[in-house]
């Protein structure tokens, strides 16, 4: 189907679309006006995973298609927890662990959106703003009227926790309250017109789109996109070494290109449309290619991904590490993670040690595992002595590579 808006064909070519409401009047009118859109994004960790890039991009798509992002951070929602997809509730954060994560969140949108003053121009507020002084009886008599408990209990997020005999607090079910209030609070402030986000987060968003019909008689729109999910069925955001950051403090811009460069054949095209801005007929063209000529899609996906998230440097960096350290039989490669060690700590430390100092183990037992199974290794030699200890000849040039299986390298360094 032809849409009359780039922003919806856009959406829908390149796999963002899940459902929306009122879809056609959406195109209409991003055809015909700037459409200021938001998503929101707690603050649970000091960074996001590539699991919200589905998002983050889409946001890119909304400010190159010339309408306005609206980047929400939750400052409020946060102190109450979404349950969406939990089958626990979330832990209860501090103000201060609140405010720290913001921090590290806010800087990876300024590498995906322009933010400023212009109709176009991105902004960033957080929802505490109006959250934290809700008078909570006038906000009941205001707006509770509006909420049927019939329908909260019929939402996916609800319904899923009772199905499975967990508990749902009454804090976490009033969520779904704050979200759909945060909606009209946008479009009061900002003119939002549009929420998106994936798929779990639907009965939310009809909430507050419901809302803000009741209450200020205006019509707005919503979008969800489909939970992303490799072809092994791996949800995104993983991988054997735990979450893929998009913060290089958390993970660095090498493991990051190495994510994207492993991707499952199957999934190449997809990623390839969904995590970059090459055209679709390039996207098409590197999909349809088979056995080892997908690998050059896989670098060109790898690229792509990391020159968005940590700028063109650094995905040259990587690659070029890439190269050294797979094609060109091992060696040592400075563009590797590098972990600081001191001498006197180095000179005798077990190999068992230096796997957890460097991240690939995170106890004495895994890193026992990995040796027994083969996994480990210093300067690429195969490690399968439990009681191998490292001496100052193991550090070429101040540095000693340590590996885990054939993809996670990093160097322990003298200082």
């Amino acid at each position: 189907m032809t849409y009359k808006s780039a922003l919806i064909q856009q959406f829908t070519e390149r796999g963002y679309m899940h459902q929306a409401t009122n879809l056609e009047g959406l195109d209409e009118t991003a055809e015909q006006q700037i459409v200021p859109t938001y998503i929101g994004f707690d603050c649970t960790a000091d960074s996001l995973h590539v699991g919200s890039l589905v998002q983050i991009m889409m946001l890119r798509i909304i400010q190159k298609s010339g309408h306005k992002p609206i980047v929400l951070m939750g400052g409020g929602t946060t102190k109450v927890g979404d349950p969406s997809g939990k089958d626990t509730a979330r832990p209860l954060l501090s103000d201060q662990d609140i405010e720290h994560n913001k921090q590290g969140i806010k800087s990876v949108f300024e590498k995906y959106l322009t933010f400023g003053d212009g109709p176009t121009d991105a902004v960033m507020v957080d929802n505490a703003n109006w959250l934290d002084n809700l008078a909570y009886v006038r906000f009941l008599r205001d707006y509770g009227p509006h909420f049927s408990i019939n329908r909260m209990m019929s939402m996916e997020s609800v319904k899923l926790r009772l199905e499975r005999e967990q508990p749902l607090s009454f804090l976490e079910f009033n969520y779904a309250i704050l979200q759909a209030y945060d909606f009209l609070e946008l479009r009061r402030r900002y003119g939002c017109l549009l929420q998106l986000g994936g798929s779990d987060q639907w009965g939310n968003i009809v909430s507050g789109i419901d809302l803000t019909r009741r209450v200020d008689a205006q019509e707005i729109f919503g979008l969800t996109s489909p939970l992303i999910t490799t072809a092994s069925g791996a949800k995104m955001g993983k991988s054997a070494d735990g979450a893929v950051w998009l913060n290089a403090e958390k993970l660095s811009p090498f493991h990051f290109w190495q994510f994207w460069r492993n991707t499952e054949d199957a999934d190449v095209g997809r990623f390839l449309a969904l995590f970059t801005e090459l055209s679709m007929d390039e996207v098409n063209r590197l999909a349809a290619l088979q056995g080892a000529e997908i690998n050059e899609a896989k670098i060109i996906l790898a690229n792509e991904a990391t020159i968005l998230c940590h700028g063109a440097d650094a995905a040259r960096e990587a690659m070029q590490t890439a190269q050294q350290t797979f094609v060109s039989g091992g060696g040592v490669s400075d563009g590797l993670p590098q972990t600081e060690i001191h001498a006197d700590e180095a000179n005798g430390m077990e190999m068992i040690a230096a796997l957890n100092k460097v991240g690939f183990a995170t106890s004495n037992g895994e890193a026992r595992r990995l040796i027994r199974g083969g996994g480990a290794r210093l300067n690429d030699a195969q490690i399968n002595d439990e009681a191998k200890t490292l001496s100052p000849d193991d550090f070429i040039d101040g540095k000693a590579k340590i590996s885990a299986g054939k993809k996670r390298h990093a160097l322990l360094v003298l200082v």
